[in-house]
């Protein structure tokens, strides 16, 4: 839930000043584990089913992407902030740190900290940037490399899930 309610709580309350700062830029942090992700309206809490961390993260983050999406609908055809998104890619992070393999895996596979900011900050920064954009690793998978459009999943764009969400 702080994953997504962070983004739309800290947007709330900044909204007034990013809508009225001419080039202001709204950027969520996503993720590749929104590919993974399924929001279960009827057990939110994960009440009803086994908790499965990475399965929560990937909901969460594809409620990122939904919010973006949603936010830029809202806000098509006004003088409003750029709404974009972002995601790291496969980044060496203290998040894989308890997951004996993934760490282990993180040796070969993953980018550094810094590489992995790029895209977050390509979208805040880079000209080229539009509402709705999607930013991460250029790469193989979109694992690592330098900033680019990035893909999401056809169910990251469903409008009436991400109404719901709102």
């Amino acid at each position: 839930g702080t994953n997504h309610l962070g983004h739309f709580a800290l947007t709330g309350l900044l909204f007034d000043l990013l809508r009225n700062t001419p080039g202001s830029r709204i950027v969520n942090v996503s993720s590749t584990a929104h590919r993974r992700g399924n929001i279960d309206f009827d057990d939110l809490t994960w009440e009803k089913r086994k908790y499965a961390a990475w399965k929560a993260y990937g909901d969460s983050k594809i409620a990122n992407l939904y919010f973006t999406y949603e936010l830029k609908r809202k806000l098509a055809g006004a003088d409003h902030p750029i709404v974009a998104a972002a995601h790291p890619g496969w980044t060496a992070t203290d998040l894989q740190r308890h997951s004996g393999v993934i760490d282990f895996l993180n040796n070969f596979f993953a980018q550094d900290i810094s590489m992995g900011a790029l895209p977050t900050l390509y979208a805040a920064v880079a000209e080229d940037v539009q509402s709705g954009d999607y930013y991460g690793p250029s790469g193989f998978l979109e694992m690592r490399g330098y900033p680019d459009k990035a893909v999401s999943r056809p169910l990251a764009h469903d409008a009436a899930i991400a109404q719901k969400l709102w």
